[in-house]
């Protein structure tokens, strides 16, 4: 009988500490999930806690420094919660936008009312792939910056099943990937002279005089990265903003009336195949350089507010102030901070 006790005895100990450990894996397991990107509850504002998904991952244009700040306007100012997703290295825990095949946290776009998109020649493994093919299959908006023309490349998994996200896709139905099927464009090319000429946002006269949403107290942008090519925007879009390149990369550089202009911001709307549709933002600016442009803060912010259907509630002048010191790394390759977690970010 004493046997039998302390044999009931020992089983509940040892099954007390298999929870004990359990319990303690799961919450350091927990621990390390949450230190692989960042959110920012939200403040007073129109935007009530719905939830912004802005994913990060570019090797040239410091999304990684550019998506914090926006994210930060969006919950302090405006009332959005919003989360920071990053490219991970698994063997150091630290932001790698050169690491191109992680990206974690994507299960929380299954809670998203917005995705901003800002990611460059990914691509990612199906199980992290499947939450965003889920986003768009639901028709859900997107606000795209810059890269996110060429948001995937797929060269290591040819046979994923989202490798028609691929920019240079020539799958039926998904000819130019991601880029052309979701934002209106892929990839082209550098209509400005990379590195040496900036963008001037030409505010389109049409849409402002029908006093666009987005273009609400938007009076002034202009950005150090050179203006994009585009050939022909898919699906019925709306240009909003062209852009002339300037000689320099100072805001005061003189325009270059020898390049013609070119789209660097509009909306259009798109299909999914279950034939729900999304509104889309898109712009070829957006480096984290690019953002020190109030004008170009207060554009994206308007679009985060359109996008998600909110239009009627963006301000007459939306409150797009940097709360503390704002000083980006240049673009380029190579230069982006090392050594960093995602809490450094916030």
């Amino acid at each position: 009988m004493k046997c039998k006790k302390a044999s009931v005895t020992r089983a509940a100990v040892c099954c007390g500490l298999f929870f004990f450990f359990l319990s303690v894996n799961m919450e350091t397991a927990l621990g390390q999930e949450g230190k692989q990107w960042i959110s920012y509850e939200p403040g007073t504002g129109p935007g009530n806690g719905k939830h912004i998904v802005l994913v990060s991952g570019d090797e040239e244009y410091r999304s990684e420094e550019a998506l914090p700040l926006l994210a930060s306007i969006l919950a302090e100012k405006h009332g959005f919660k919003t989360t920071v997703l990053f490219a991970i290295n698994p063997e150091t825990g630290n932001v790698d936008p050169e690491y191109q095949t992680n990206i974690p946290g994507l299960a929380q776009l299954r809670s998203a009312d917005l995705m901003v998109l800002f990611t460059r020649f990914r691509e990612l493994p199906d199980e992290q792939m499947k939450y965003i093919h889920e986003y768009i299959a639901a028709g859900k908006p997107v606000v795209g910056l810059r890269t996110a023309t060429h948001a995937f490349n797929y060269k290591r998994n040819t046979d994923s099943p989202y490798a028609k996200y691929d920019f240079r896709s020539e799958k039926e139905g998904w000819e130019g990937g991601f880029g052309r099927q979701i934002l209106g464009e892929t990839w082209i090319d550098h209509h400005g002279v990379h590195g040496e000429e900036g963008t001037r946002g030409l505010i389109d006269g049409i849409e402002e005089r029908k006093e666009h949403p987005i273009l609400q107290g938007v009076h002034d942008i202009w950005g150090p990265t050179d203006v994009y090519g585009v050939t022909e925007l898919d699906g019925d879009p709306e240009v909003l903003v062209w852009g002339q390149s300037t000689a320099g990369l100072r805001p005061e550089a003189p325009l270059n009336w020898e390049k013609s202009i070119m789209p660097v911001a509009w909306t259009r709307e798109y299909s999914s195949a279950s034939g729900k549709s999304g509104r889309v933002f898109a712009t070829t600016m957006g480096a984290a350089v690019d953002l020190k442009s109030e004008g170009l803060r207060r554009l994206l912010v308007n679009a985060c507010y359109w996008a998600a259907g909110m239009e009627d509630e963006i301000p007459d002048q939306s409150d797009v102030s940097i709360n503390g010191e704002y000083n980006p790394t240049m673009f380029g390759f190579g230069d982006h901070r090392k050594g960093l977690a995602p809490s450094d970010f916030k």
